[in-house]
């Protein structure tokens, strides 16, 4: 089973949606801190629980690239979509998400056009 942390600019109903599709998966609101983490907490808290981090936060990708972290991400490169919109496109590619995560995977970045493995 997968464990994710989803950031702070995603919706709460995504790590809903995780969890529907069998993942342990928290929200950053599911923290005292709640949307006052900073980024290198949510990494810090990622790093403990053995969470894939779940973001659109640019940073992020950048940190994987400059220094190894965090240590897994999927990095949502989609926009702005409302939740039916963002749940029903990740239903459609929810299989191969899980099978590049699988994979072990450093960081899986999803657009609409396509996914890159890391």
């Amino acid at each position: 089973m997968f464990k994710f942390l989803v950031d702070t600019q995603l919706p709460p109903m995504l790590a809903t949606y995780l969890r529907w599709k069998g993942a342990d998966a928290i929200h950053t609101t599911h923290f005292p801190e709640g949307h006052l983490l900073q980024d290198a907490d949510i990494a810090k808290i990622a790093l403990q629980e053995d969470r894939i981090i779940v973001t659109k936060d640019s940073d992020f990708p950048d940190a994987f690239f400059l220094k190894g972290a965090p240590p897994r991400l999927v990095y949502l490169r989609l926009g702005n979509m409302r939740n039916r919109e963002l749940t029903a496109f990740l239903e459609t590619r929810w299989a191969l998400v899980e099978e590049l995560l699988a994979q072990d995977v450093g960081m899986l970045v999803v657009s609409q056009q396509q996914l890159i493995s890391y």
